[in-house]
């Protein structure tokens, strides 16, 4: 049996900066909730949130994990993205799929790929 991801957490010294990157650029919103040190964000197509968890002062914000966004024009987003602050690195084109990768700014590796969309 397949039991689905619903969550992936990152813990991040600023909240609300991490919490904008990922409305700007990739609209999603947040979910209601009076929590201190918790945000949920949501995308409009359901699935797995992001939650923004308050980082402890000795903790290190940006960890080993990749979010990936799933866009079919790679090249298009990216320059999207790019006009409004968004820098990524080089597009990476394979057979199938192009992808090119980017950083929040609590330092977590952000990519953009249409693996399974073209």
């Amino acid at each position: 049996m397949a039991i689905p991801i619903v969550r992936v957490i990152l813990y991040v010294k600023n909240i609300p900066t991490v919490a904008d990157f990922y409305r700007r650029h990739f609209g999603m919103s947040p979910l209601p909730s009076g929590e201190k040190g918790w945000l949920e964000m949501t995308s409009n197509s359901g699935g797995c949130t992001i939650a923004l968890h308050q980082a402890s002062a000795a903790q290190k914000s940006g960890a080993a994990i990749k979010l990936v966004f799933g866009v079919a024009d790679v090249a298009k987003f990216k320059s999207e993205r790019e006009s409004d602050g968004l820098k990524f690195g080089p597009i990476h084109a394979f057979a199938n799929f192009e992808f090119a990768n980017a950083k929040d700014p609590a330092g977590n590796s952000v990519q953009i790929s249409s693996r399974g969309l073209r």
